[in-house]
């Protein structure tokens, strides 16, 4: 059991920049592949970026790359998503989420923290 709870979402204007952060319950949360998720009203879920369990590699989707930077801390049970050049399409609830094997679908969710991007 991963107990995942995020924060530091808010309303920002484009061109901003805004920080997320995710607390994960247990030690257990190392052995997980963790990364963030996101979903705008009506549409489907989408990958947003992943890291590995050592915090080396991640993967972004092309519509963050170069934009967003996840990063983890296991010594902490923390992750965190930079978010820079924020754009209206951005808009959306963001759920951190991990998963002891793959994270194509994730076993362990956030509630979500809403991110809202003004033009």
């Amino acid at each position: 059991q991963v107990q995942l709870v995020e924060s530091g979402g808010g309303l920002v204007q484009a061109g901003d920049s805004l920080r997320l952060s995710c607390a994960a319950s247990g030690r257990t949360f190392s052995s997980c592949v963790a990364g963030w998720f996101r979903q705008a009203p009506g549409k489907e879920r989408q990958f947003v970026a992943r890291i590995n369990r050592g915090g080396v590699i991640t993967a972004y989707a092309d519509s963050v790359r170069g934009r967003f930077t996840i990063s983890r801390d296991n010594t902490k049970n923390t992750m965190h998503l930079h978010m820079n050049s924020l754009k209206p399409e951005d808009t959306a609830v963001y759920y951190c989420a991990a998963d002891f094997n793959q994270l194509a679908d994730p076993a362990y969710w956030g509630q979500g923290t809403q991110v809202t991007v003004s033009s």
